[in-house]
């Protein structure tokens, strides 16, 4: 649902069915909610939300109180919502109960397209989302030359058995908007690859840019995770740094980030990977341990977008050795920063990674039993 190829089709089915009058929603998996939370449904006018699941019954979903789905006879609705993948025999299995008017619409609208699919049999087979981003920049570095980015990886699928597996490459702008759409054939073989934005600039004949890399593998086996280094350079050899993919995995907390020192410049690189809005006032820092000191960035971050945090903005008075605390409310992944230092007239530029921070551990008392 996240994809931003699959984004502009959703828009567009929520579109027609807010144009349709009373919508109902039928919810036989429990994934109502969690689609609600990415594609906001506050321009439909939904009469009822149906359920398959008996221990699911009267509780509150998207404003309204789950009814068995039986209750469907009768409904004075536009419109039913299915919201569930491969729903053929969903469908079949309701179809007696649909008011003859009603339109039946799934989510099988805005599947992918079958060629970007491994299992095209199993839409939600996680093989068919072997997909991670990347921080990607081609742009000018402040002295007459220019940044860059050169991303590698590997085809370790073909371990698996994997064979003629594709990348399917989508460059997104800063503002979430793509650029470039091309695919790459990984070697039958476990050989490695590489992305350079160099070459993409000259490809496509692309302006300066930065933003995100989008990397989906198709044709995987084994396992749907997509890994990957992450080369940051310049014409000039004072910019050099290599940082690796985040992980999937948004955490509400980051730590290890630097102040600046006094003649330092330290931007966040916050990488919204999903395809709607991270709302302003989200975003926050603050010194390590000083909770009640925390400042939030005042601006929405739009989809798929890439904003740039520069920490002064924020936290002015904050210098070197403090660390600061990110607050990312699981909007984002292991945020990418990077150090402009400036001496004798001449910037330098490295970067790496924020920390996650784990809220999910709890002590295990026994561990004071041990020796």
């Amino acid at each position: 649902m996240g994809h931003p190829a699959a984004a502009p089709k959703v828009r567009d089915l929520l579109a027609r069915l807010g144009g349709k009058g009373r919508v109902a929603i039928y919810d036989p998996t429990g994934f109502a909610t969690a689609f609600a939370e990415i594609y906001p449904l506050s321009d439909l006018d939904i009469a009822h939300v149906y359920v398959q699941d008996l221990t699911a019954l009267d509780r509150q979903v998207l404003g309204r109180t789950t009814q068995p789905v039986t209750d469907l006879t009768g409904a004075d609705i536009a419109a039913l919502l299915v919201v569930a993948f491969d729903a053929d025999k969903t469908v079949r299995d309701i179809a007696h109960l649909v008011p003859p008017a009603a339109e039946i619409v799934t989510l099988d609208e805005v599947r992918l397209d079958a060629k970007r699919l491994t299992n095209q049999k199993r839409y939600l087979d996680p093989l068919n989302f072997a997909t991670n981003f990347a921080w990607f920049r081609d742009a000018p570095d402040s002295r007459g030359g220019h940044l860059h980015t050169r991303l590698a990886t590997a085809n370790y699928w073909h371990r698996y058995g994997a064979l003629d597996v594709t990348l399917w490459l989508t460059l997104l702008d800063e503002t979430g908007e793509p650029i470039a759409q091309w695919e790459q054939a990984l070697p039958n073989s476990p050989a490695g690859i590489t992305i350079d934005s160099v070459v993409v600039r000259a490809r496509f004949g692309l302006d300066d840019f930065t933003g995100q890399l989008l990397i989906h593998a198709v044709g995987v086996a084994g396992h749907d995770i997509v890994k990957y280094a992450l080369d940051t350079f310049g014409d000039d050899a004072r910019d050099l740094s290599c940082t690796h993919d985040a992980n999937a995995w948004p955490a509400d907390f980051y730590a290890g980030l630097p102040a600046p020192q006094a003649d330092e410049r330290v931007i966040m690189w916050v990488q919204n990977s999903h395809p709607c809005p991270i709302p302003a006032g989200t975003v926050g820092l603050n010194v390590m341990g000083d909770d009640a000191g925390a400042v939030y960035l005042d601006a929405e971050i739009a989809p798929f977008a890439t904003h740039a945090l520069d920490v002064a903005d924020l936290l002015p008075e904050t210098k070197w050795p403090q660390q600061l605390e990110v607050r990312a409310g699981k909007h984002f992944v292991r945020p990418r920063y990077e150090i402009e230092r400036t001496a004798n007239g001449a910037t330098q530029r490295r970067m790496a990674h924020a920390n996650v921070e784990r809220t999910d551990l709890e002590p295990n008392p026994q561990i004071a039993e041990i020796g």
